[in-house]
C-alpha cells in the first residue's frame, strides 16, 4: 500500500470537547481551520515564514524499529486499537509515512511516527490546537518511553536507552 493510500485509511484524530469557554472557542477555531491547516502550514514552510526544527528532519525520541515481519498496515490498524488516529496538521518529518496521536485530553496528547525505514519515533506534549505555539516551541514535550513502550507491546523492537539517549542527540 502507498504512503497516500495509508494515510487516508486512518481515520482523523478528534480531539475530546473541552470544558470552559475559552478553550471552547479554541476547539471551535481549530474545527474551522482544519481544512486550511496543512496548505498555510506548506506555504509558510515554502516561503521561510516557518523553519521544521530539526536539520536532520526527524524530531527526537527514537523508540525503536517496527519488527521486520510486521507490515506498518497491520502496524496502524493495531495503533488504531490504542486509541492512535491520523495526527495530520503536525510537522511533517523526513521519511515520515504516517503520524498519530492519542488524544489525552483537548491540552495533551501521545504523538508517534513511523518512517519508511520502519523507525518508531513519539513524545508527549501538548497538542497544537490547545497551545499552538508551546506546542510548535515543543514546550512541555517529553520522552515517556516507557508508556510508549506499553502500547506499541511485541509490534517494535526498542532501542537500548544507552542507544535511544545516542539518537536523540545524533539528530
Amino acid at each position: 500500500m502507498d504512503e497516500t493510500a495509508l494515510r487516508k485509511q486512518i481515520p482523523d484524530s478528534v480531539l475530546p470537547y473541552p470544558k470552559g469557554p475559552y478553550n471552547r472557542s479554541k476547539y471551535l477555531f481549530w474545527r474551522i481551520i482544519y481544512p486550511l491547516h496543512n496548505t498555510g502550514r506548506d506555504a509558510l514552510l515554502a516561503t521561510g515564514v516557518i523553519r521544521h526544527p530539526y536539520p536532520s528532519g526527524r524530531q527526537d525520541f527514537i523508540l525503536g524499529n517496527l519488527v521486520a515481519s510486521r507490515s506498518v498496515e497491520d502496524f496502524v490498524e493495531y495503533l488504531g486499537t490504542q486509541g492512535f488516529f491520523n495526527h495530520f496538521i503536525a510537522w511533517r518529518d523526513s521519511g515520515e509515512i504516517v503520524s498519530v496521536r492519542r488524544p489525552v485530553s483537548f491540552e495533551w496528547q501521545y504523538h508517534l511516527r513511523i518512517f519508511a525505514d520502519g523507525e518508531v519515533r513519539g513524545h508527549y506534549e501538548y497538542t497544537p490546537e490547545s497551545h499552538p505555539v508551546w506546542h510548535m516551541r515543543e514546550v512541555g514535550q517529553e520522552e515517556r518511553r516507557e508508556e510508549f513502550l506499553e502500547f506499541l507491546g511485541d509490534w517494535i523492537v526498542p532501542v537500548l536507552a544507552s542507544a535511544f539517549a545516542s539518537a536523540c542527540r545524533e539528530d
